[in-house]
């Protein structure tokens, strides 16, 4: 066990493809790739108990020591949707990307409004950080809107592409206890070996703790998404099928985009996603 464990975090490194109690200190400044007005740059402050190094390395099995990290110096950008003000209960969705800017397809949003769904995603959190530094990000995103907004226990929902879906769905196994759901794009890992129809192994990533390991079994939900043309759908198809079919998370669902490459897709498919974490009626999983 302990060969499986030792270089944990350098495996989920190698495995990311693309290079690309608190009070906040919100600017109000404007986020081109996104528009004017709604969104804003904001920074959380100090840091919680969930993002501890003891803890990260208890909850994922990790041989390594997160390094230093002060989230003081780290920016997010948000979108708080109309008609959500500091009373009205609403969901999160935090995002983890594979480049340095929290990006997402404009034609997300009216399904962020729709939804009721706060968007986070950190700046400086891509393939190339420290993935200790892209958990605790992702981690503290949750753990501090949580004390400004009347946020949903059931609805927080942990997201990303590529890369950083990987994370996501570490992470949405390792801390059911912040994370009721994560959605994965176009790249997904998972804690034990699986095997692909075609003979093609993937190895293990992380090891979580078995009582939060149940937990997410039992009550949180998992979406993950790829397309026809992804490179990496036999990895997705693997570990749904593999993984968390074979070892019995009541609620994962499969969604497969038709030809869609390694790309985000339209916003039907973000909204049928969200239906999913949500409870909607699952749809068919494919043949595995």
């Amino acid at each position: 066990m302990s060969q499986k464990i030792a270089g944990t975090t350098n495996r989920i490194n190698r495995l990311i493809e693309m290079r690309f109690f608190t009070f906040f200190f919100a600017i109000a400044l404007s986020c081109p790739a996104f528009g004017q007005a709604k969104w804003e740059i904001i920074q959380l402050g100090k840091i919680s108990a969930y993002s501890n190094p003891l803890e990260l390395k208890l909850r994922l099995s990790a041989a390594e020591n997160p390094g230093a990290f002060d989230i003081r110096k780290e920016k997010y950008t948000l979108l708080v949707p109309d008609g959500v003000g500091a009373k009205t209960r609403c969901g999160l969705f935090i995002w983890i990307n594979a480049g340095d800017a929290p990006t997402i397809p404009r034609a997300w949003e009216p399904v962020m409004t729709k939804h009721k769904l706060i968007f986070i995603g950190a700046h400086n959190s891509g393939n190339p950080r420290n993935v200790f530094d892209r958990f605790r990000l992702a981690i503290e995103a949750a753990v501090q809107l949580k004390q400004r907004y009347n946020v949903d226990p059931k609805r927080i929902y942990i997201s990303g592409f590529s890369g950083g879906g990987r994370c996501a769905s570490m992470l949405g196994v390792a801390y059911p206890d912040v994370f009721s759901g994560a959605m994965p794009f176009m790249g997904v890992n998972f804690y034990k070996d699986v095997t692909a129809q075609s003979g093609k192994k993937f190895r293990l990533n992380y090891i979580p703790h078995r009582e939060l390991l149940a937990i997410a079994k039992k009550d949180s939900r998992y979406v993950l998404v790829t397309g026809t043309k992804d490179f990496n759908r036999i990895n997705t198809q693997a570990v749904f099928a593999q993984g968390f079919k074979k070892e019995k998370f009541a609620n994962a669902f499969y969604l497969e985009v038709p030809q869609l490459a390694h790309a985000l897709p339209g916003p039907e498919w973000l909204e049928k996603g969200i239906g999913l974490l949500d409870g909607d009626k699952p749809i068919t999983p494919p043949r595995q």
